[in-house]
Order: C-alpha cells, then structure tokens, then sequence
C-alpha cells in the first residue's frame, strides 16, 4: 500500500483522505495543517460540509488524528520543507494548497 502524506487539511485534504480511506489503496501516514487546530480537523473531517459526514470513526488521541482506529501524524509548520514526512513513512505528499508548485519547496529535492 502506498503511504501518502497530506499537506493541508482544507477541502482537498479533507477529499483526498476520505478518498484514501474509502479506497483502502492509499494510507495517509501524515498531515500539515498549520492553520487547523486537531479537535478541529476531527470535526471538518466528520462533518465536511462540501463532500458531507464521514461514515467511520474520527477521534484525536495522544496527538495524532484516528480515523478508522489507523493514527496519522499531524505537523503544524507553515513551511512544509521543515517536515520530516519521511519519518512518517510517507513516500509521496500531496500538495493540496496549490502555492508550493516545486518539489525543492515542499523539502522533497
């Protein structure tokens, strides 16, 4: 399975980790969202009010989001490059804010 980090948890992030879980192809290991505190991002993902309620389980536990009873690491950076995904075990990132639009300013050179 492909491990797969998440930088920004707005409505893309939000879209492609519901996409990842329902699809059972793709574990999200790790996401950014320096804007969006954790209680928060339970929340906007359980009731996302474009792409609508997620149907599984969404907690925040010892600092990582749950989802599924799979915990994913959360980083709250502002530059992504200071991310240590990698640590994470993500093996690719997706950049869902659209301002980052080279690898060498995601820290993924």
């Amino acid at each position: 399975m492909v491990k797969v980090g998440v930088n920004r948890f707005g409505c893309i992030g939000r879209l492609v980790t519901g996409a990842a879980f329902n699809s059972g192809k793709v574990d999200i290991v790790a996401i950014n969202g320096p804007f969006i505190d954790l209680n928060y991002m339970v929340y906007m993902f359980q009731y996302d009010s474009t792409h609508g309620k997620f149907h599984g389980t969404v907690k925040a536990e010892n600092g990582t989001l749950v989802i599924n009873g799979k915990s994913i690491s959360i980083f709250q950076e502002r530059d992504p490059a200071s991310i240590k995904r990698g640590d994470a075990g993500a093996e690719y990132v997706v950049e869902s804010t659209g301002v980052f639009t080279t690898w060498r300013r995601l820290g993924l050179t």
